[in-house]
């Protein structure tokens, strides 16, 4: 383990203000690194209603932000989402694992019975992440009216 601390968006129960810059930090990173996809804040408040969205820190620096939705329903497996994004100059330090694990047990507790993720095909370093952690490609697309090609990826094995 490192040195990295973990916030919940909308986790503090102690300060409103604290949680405004947690939520804005995970808009930055998310934003930065999924372009195509830009959220506002209030788009980010609701899906921190319906997933649980963490944001890493390195003392007082931004690291990354992930984000885990729960299995949806009935499905067999039930199915989550687990994202890890990180920094670019916090990147091959293993903060993106760390993310990632804690991710990945976040929806083994929630229900999951097999994971998924999705990425930015021009994402070279997120596509590279999820390979070497045992994902494999399941499907290519671009959204109507969009250009940009999405790759959403499922977990073989023990992911780790």
């Amino acid at each position: 383990m490192s040195d990295l601390r973990i916030v919940s968006v909308g986790g503090s129960d102690v300060d409103a203000d604290v949680d405004e810059v947690v939520l804005r930090d995970w808009q930055y990173v998310h934003n930065l690194i999924v372009p195509p996809a830009a959220l506002s804040l209030d788009e980010v408040r609701v899906r921190s209603a319906r997933n649980r969205l963490e944001v890493a820190y390195l003392g007082d620096a931004l690291v990354g932000c992930s984000t885990v939705r729960p299995p949806a329903g009935d499905g067999d497996p039930a199915v989550a989402t687990v994202i890890a994004r990180v920094l670019p100059g916090f990147r091959r330090r293993g903060f993106g694992t760390e993310m990632y694990v804690r991710g990945l047990a976040l929806a083994r507790e929630l229900g999951a019975g097999a994971i998924e993720t999705v990425v930015l095909a021009a994402n070279h370093d997120g596509l590279s992440f999820a390979l070497k952690r045992g994902f494999v490609e399941v499907e290519r697309y671009v959204l109507d009216g969009e250009s940009d090609l999405w790759v959403d990826l499922r977990l073989v094995g023990a992911g780790t």
